[in-house]
């Protein structure tokens, strides 16, 4: 799922037990176990940078606290047709 990010996820390192299950369940698949390894010996999940859309299922699906934060990206507001005067613009 390819597209312009609309959330952005942060993984506590030191509080993912490497079990994956936000891998998984990632719809736009943009988390992966990183290779490094933490304070427990496990691989941390970490977010791949793009397409991640913000919809929480990680943050959902993980069973450590605290683990994973899902951020929402603001929409870019939406350009209005001109009007001038009213409600409508002119016809011509």
């Amino acid at each position: 799922m390819a597209g312009e990010a609309r959330g952005k996820v942060t993984v506590d390192s030191e509080e993912c037990k490497g079990c994956g299950l936000c891998v998984e369940s990632c719809p736009p698949k943009c988390l992966e176990l990183g290779p490094e390894l933490n304070t427990y010996g496990a691989h941390p999940a970490r977010y791949t940078g793009r397409d991640c859309t913000g919809c929480g299922i990680c943050f959902y699906c993980c069973p450590e606290p605290g683990a994973i934060t899902v951020y929402r990206i603001k929409a870019k507001a939406k350009a209005h047709a001109p009007t001038l005067g009213g409600k409508y613009a002119p016809a011509l």
